[in-house]
C-alpha cells in the first residue's frame, strides 16, 4: 500500500493513561485519511493501530539510569542518550512529514539530541502541551507552590523535590535556558495546549512567538456515556442507599487536593460516601470509614459505571491543564465540582457543575447539597449534551489532522 503521508508521534506512553490514549486517537484519524502512522513511545506501550517504536530497552535500563542522573544532577531529560541516537537512526529512516510531540519528559528521551535532529532536518513539528514542563526549567507545574520565574528565566527551583525529582542540585537556570536555545530554534513548529488557560501561559513564555490553537482534549462518547446497571458496583462497594462523591486520579498528591478530600469527609452527611480512584496501598491504609479507596485502573468500563453511579464528580485539584475526568463525567450524565484555579473552570458552563474557591471546605459542601437538593436529573442533560458539543474525540481529534495539512500545504 501506498500512503500518502506519514506521521510519527513522540509520547512516554503508548496508547496508555490519557496522553497515550491520545496519541492512539490521533493516529487512528490519519490512517482513516490514509496516512501512515507511528507511535514512538518510552514507557508503557500497549496494543495499537499504528506502529510502535520503543524508545530504549525493553528491560527498562535506560529509564532507570535516567532516573538516576535526574536524581543526582537535576538533568531531567539529558540522559538516555544511546537509546534516544538509536530512535534518531530510525526516525531517520521511516523519514516522517510531520512529527508530532506529546510529552517529552519522563525518564526516556534525550530532548537535546532530538532537538538537534529535528533543527537540522527541518520537519514540521506539532507540540501538544499537557503540562508546562516544555517552558520551565524544571517542573511540570507551577501554580500550587506560586512561582512565575519561568517568564523571566528559572532559578532556586521551588519544585526541586516534585517530579522530576533533583535530589542534591538545581540546575534549573541551565535547564531553562538549553530549553529555550533548542525549542525556540525549531523553523516551523505549531504549538497546541489542551486548555485555553495553558494557553495563556504559553503566550507568556518564549514559545509565544510560535503559531497556536488550542485543542481540548476529546473522549470517545461510545465508551464514556450513561450506564444504568450500576448495581453489581453498588453492592461491591457497599453504595446502596449512598450519595456518592467520586474522585478520580492517577496519581493523587497534594496538587490533586487528597488532602480536601479526607477534610471534605469529616463534615458530609452520614448517608454521603466519598470513592477515590487511584489511590496507591500506602494512601488506602489512611482511609476514614466514609471515604471507600479504589487503586488505579485502566478498565474504562469499571469507570463508566462508576461515573455513571456517582452523584456528583470532585475534581479538587489545584493545579489542572484541562480536567479530563470532570469531561468523563459529564459524557457519563453526571456534574463536576471544581475549583477556581488553572484550567478547570472553564470546563464549567450552564448546569453541569459548580465552580468554588480553591480549599474552601465549606464551599464545596455547599455545592454538594446544591446538586442533592436540586436532583442529578436535573445535571445530567445539559452535562451529555456538553460532552457531544466540545469533547467527542471523532470531532476533536480530526482538528489535528487538520494543523498538519495545512502545514504541509504552507510549506510547499
Amino acid at each position: 500500500m501506498i500512503y500518502s503521508q506519514k506521521l510519527l508521534q513522540i509520547n512516554v506512553s503508548a496508547n496508555s493513561g490519557s496522553t497515550g490514549k491520545i496519541a492512539e486517537d490521533i493516529g487512528k484519524v490519519v490512517l482513516s485519511q490514509g496516512w501512515k502512522s507511528y507511535i514512538a513511545y518510552g514507557r508503557t506501550g500497549n496494543k495499537s493501530a499504528s506502529e510502535l517504536i520503543k524508545i530504549g530497552d525493553s528491560y527498562g535500563w535506560n529509564v532507570k539510569e535516567h532516573g538516576f542522573e535526574t536524581r543526582l544532577f537535576d538533568n531531567h531529560g539529558l540522559s538516555s542518550r544511546l537509546a534516544t541516537k538509536k530512535f534518531i537512526k530510525q526516525l531517520d529512516a521511516i523519514n516522517p512529514d510531520i512529527i508530532h510531540l506529546h510529552n517529552i519528559h519522563g525518564y526516556y528521551i534525550n530532548y537535546k539530541i532530538l532537538f538537534e535532529y529535528l533543527i537540522k532536518k527541518d520537519i514540521p513539528v506539532v507540540w501538544t502541551l499537557h503540562d508546562c514542563w516544555a517552558f520551565t526549567g524544571h517542573c511540570g507545574h507551577f501554580d500550587f507552590v506560586g512561582c512565575f520565574k519561568w517568564k523571566t528565566g528559572c532559578c532556586a527551583c521551588p519544585c526541586r523535590q516534585d517530579y522530576p525529582k533533583s535530589q542534591f542540585l538545581d540546575c534549573s537556570r541551565k535547564n531553562f535556558l538549553l530549553k529555550k536555545q533548542l525549542f525556540t530554534s525549531v523553523k516551523n513548529m505549531t504549538i497546541v495546549p489542551v486548555s485555553h488557560w495553558l494557553g495563556g501561559l504559553v503566550k507568556e513564555s518564549f514559545l509565544k512567538n510560535y503559531p497556536m490553537e488550542v485543542i481540548h482534549n476529546g473522549i470517545d462518547l461510545n465508551i464514556f456515556k450513561p450506564y444504568n446497571d450500576t448495581q453489581a458496583v453498588r453492592d461491591k462497594y457497599n453504595l446502596n442507599g449512598k450519595f456518592v462523591l467520586l474522585g478520580v486520579a492517577n496519581i493523587w498528591s497534594k496538587r490533586k487536593g487528597l488532602a480536601d478530600y479526607l477534610e471534605l469527609s469529616k463534615i458530609i452527611d452520614k448517608d454521603t460516601v466519598i470513592v477515590l480512584v487511584g489511590l496507591n496501598d500506602r494512601q488506602l491504609k489512611d482511609l476514614p470509614q466514609n471515604i471507600i479507596g479504589i487503586k488505579r485502573t485502566e478498565n474504562q468500563q469499571q469507570l463508566v459505571e462508576l461515573y455513571s453511579l456517582a452523584d456528583v464528580v470532585l475534581n479538587l485539584s489545584y493545579e489542572e491543564t484541562f480536567g479530563l475526568t470532570t469531561v468523563e463525567g459529564f459524557a457519563c450524565g453526571t456534574s463536576s465540582i471544581v475549583y477556581d484555579k488553572t484550567a478547570s473552570p472553564e470546563l464549567i458552563k450552564d448546569s453541569s457543575g459548580h465552580v468554588v474557591q480553591a480549599g474552601n471546605i465549606k464551599q464545596i459542601k455547599e455545592a454538594v447539597e446544591k446538586i442533592r437538593t436540586n436532583s442529578k436529573e436535573e445535571y445530567q442533560k445539559t452535562c451529555r449534551q456538553r460532552a457531544e458539543n466540545f469533547y467527542n474525540k471523532d470531532v476533536v481529534f480530526k482538528k489535528y489532522s487538520d494543523i498538519y495539512n495545512k502545514v504541509l500545504k504552507e510549506r510547499n
